[in-house]
């Protein structure tokens, strides 16, 4: 199950986000081979900087906005994900510039995010090369099955702040 909830910004209407979010969450799953306990169930909040920022000041000590912030729901150690995998919250200023600064779909750096998040809520991470190398070729793979380019052709780490 797939909770969408928008707080704040100038996203795109409830039907289209919750669309192109579907989309993104049964590639990771398909292409990205996640498994999770069936019926499981994560959350997706879309807000502004002015919130993230305090998220970011809360849980990780940096006072400043980010383009996507993930929360584990469940223990990584545990036999299998779920059944809340967890949040995944994303602050549209962010998003929408780095999306014109890159000279990419809006959407497509959504769909992008998405997979970002949900990959850190099953224990990837980029915190050390290998696994930064890791994550970032699954997420290409991933988002080249939904048809989107890959977005680090030429570009820093998209996904900075989580």
């Amino acid at each position: 199950m797939i909770d969408v909830s928008v707080e704040a910004g100038d996203w795109p209407e409830q039907d289209r986000l919750e669309a192109l979010t579907r989309r993104a969450v049964a590639a990771a799953f398909s292409k990205g081979g996640l498994e999770a306990v069936a019926g499981s169930e994560v959350s997706l909040l879309f807000t502004d900087d002015a919130a993230i920022r305090v998220l970011n000041r809360q849980w990780r000590d940096k006072d400043k906005p980010t383009n996507v912030l993930s929360f584990p729901g469940s223990d990584p150690d545990g036999e299998a994900y779920g059944p809340l995998l967890g949040d995944i919250v994303f602050a549209y200023q962010t998003v929408a510039r780095e999306a014109d600064d890159f000279g990419i779909e809006f959407s497509d750096h959504l769909s992008h995010l998405i997979i970002h998040g949900l990959l850190h809520l099953f224990d990837y991470d980029h915190q050390e090369n290998d696994e930064a190398e890791l994550m970032e070729s699954l997420e290409k793979a991933i988002l080249a099955s939904i048809g989107i380019d890959d977005p680090y052709a030429d570009k820093p780490l998209v996904a900075d702040g989580d």
